[in-house]
């Protein structure tokens, strides 16, 4: 069974930093892509970033130059770090499995809140 659990999501303010992360198990993490994926109030989800299991790396061009994704295969974790974080940018945040830019995105966590206020 697939278990995704992401950690790292909390209150910062405008232009301030947070690192995420994601716990994966119950499949090959090694030789899966991964990808972040984010819903703010009210909207859809979006696409953020992926990362291949060779670590080619794709952004939305709403992140790019300030999101980093990353990943760990020895500890079979995920990563986003998150710099020049705008409000904009608030949004509870999911990993899955995969790369797909346009979704649908059916196997993710519980997610992790990130709010970005003053």
């Amino acid at each position: 069974e697939v278990h995704l659990m992401e950690s790292g999501g909390e209150l910062v303010q405008p232009g301030g930093s947070l690192r995420l992360s994601c716990a994966a198990s119950g499949f090959n993490f090694i030789v899966s892509a991964m990808t972040w994926v984010r819903q703010a109030p009210g909207k859809g989800l979006e696409w953020v970033s992926s990362i291949t299991s060779l670590n080619g790396r794709d952004y939305a061009d709403s992140v790019k130059g300030r999101f980093t994704i990353s990943r760990d295969n020895t500890k079979n974790r995920l990563y986003l770090q998150m710099n020049s974080l705008r409000s904009e940018d608030t949004a509870l945040y999911y990993c899955t499995p995969g790369w797909s830019r346009a979704g649908p995105w059916p196997t993710r966590g519980q997610g992790t809140q990130v709010t970005v206020s003053s």
